[in-house]
């Protein structure tokens, strides 16, 4: 029996998933940056092995800057770029290449170890499976989404940014479920009240807002109607539905009004929710204490959200913004995983 519960768990396991959730958090935040510094297209080419080593000579940088000058971000935006601001922007885009790269070698790698030793659980190897997929398929969303930008537009299409981003932080979301998973060994029995669902419903919300977010990032919305609580003076922006597309992704006053009523709503309701699981005689201390460390996270982002709008999205808190939604996502995750638990 003790070598039955034993099997049921590795902290080996949940340590390695957990370090691999850790790097994928830093691709969230450099994505970011790559995002607001304008480099994602810097990289017109997909080369997943031999794009890992960069150019080595000035022949080599020529020729990355004469493909990256055939596209129409070079010609209608930045003709006046040289060689030197090139390279500022080709840096941040290949590191984040690189860095997903270097995701997928530490996931992978240790996973077939760990298989061939027999050390994973047996009831988690089909989802070290489908986590290993995701990571390949956000590769190829990756690329998908940087080759919008590489014919008619001078950026990447906002509905590919968010979808990008929507698989990253599912990946993150699915990384950290099952290193509690592992770590924990799997539960005696599920928890029937009411707190399971509205957790989960929480940690959903995030990821929603999460998304809207990206479509805010991927129209450069946070430029606009930057004063707050209104809009240019008004509760409702007039220009809502004015936009080349489909306005609920692609105008900006729509985009940036739909995350801040987001913001509004997701902060009621993490204050509802702390109030309420403190009060349940119900709910294990772990969770309380989780519902209120959510309340505090929800709080701080919105807080940050506000200044980073009024200040026209700086870089420092432009990346700290998208930093802290992976955070509160993540924590959403671990309150609705434990609040699940008997």
């Amino acid at each position: 029996m003790r070598s039955m519960l034993m099997s049921d768990r590795s902290r080996l396991v949940a340590l390695w998933l957990l370090v691999t959730a850790l790097m994928v958090f830093g691709m969230v935040v450099v994505g970011g940056a790559t995002r607001l510094t304008d480099s994602g297209l810097s990289i017109t080419e997909w080369k997943p092995i031999s794009g890992a080593i960069p150019p080595l000579s000035h022949e080599a940088w020529m020729a990355e800057f004469t493909k990256y000058q055939q596209i129409p971000q070079y010609k209608l935006l930045n003709r006046d770029m040289d060689l030197e601001a090139f390279k500022s922007i080709f840096w941040w885009e290949w590191g984040h290449r690189q860095l997903g790269r270097l995701v997928g070698t530490v996931f992978a790698v240790p996973f077939f170890a760990l298989l061939v030793l027999k050390q994973i659980p047996q009831r988690l190897i089909w989802r070290c499976w489908v986590l290993l997929g995701l990571g390949g398929l956000q590769g190829l969303v990756g690329w998908w989404m940087v080759s919008s930008g590489l014919s008619k537009r001078v950026s990447v299409a906002p509905e590919r940014l968010t979808t990008h981003l929507g698989l990253a932080l599912i990946l993150f979301c699915a990384l950290i479920w099952t290193a509690l998973e592992a770590w924990n060994g799997q539960g005696r029995a599920a928890n029937r009240s009411r707190w399971p669902l509205a957790a989960a419903g929480l940690a959903l919300f995030v990821y929603v807002q999460s998304l809207m977010g990206a479509l805010v990032a991927g129209n450069d919305a946070g430029l606009v109607y930057n004063d707050w609580p209104l809009m240019n003076g008004a509760l409702f922006p007039k220009d809502y539905f004015a936009a080349e597309g489909f306005w609920l992704f692609h105008a900006q006053a729509a985009v940036q009004f739909n995350h801040r009523i987001g913001a509004y709503l997701l902060f009621a309701a993490a204050l509802v929710f702390a109030a309420l699981v403190s009060r349940s005689r119900e709910v294990a201390p772990a969770t309380k204490g989780l519902g209120v460390l959510m309340a505090v996270l929800v709080t701080g982002q919105a807080c940050l959200g506000i200044a980073t709008l009024i200040w026209r999205v700086p870089l420092s808190l432009g990346v700290l913004h998208q930093a802290g939604a992976a955070l509160v996502l993540g924590a959403g995750v671990c309150l609705a995983w434990r609040a699940r638990r008997a």
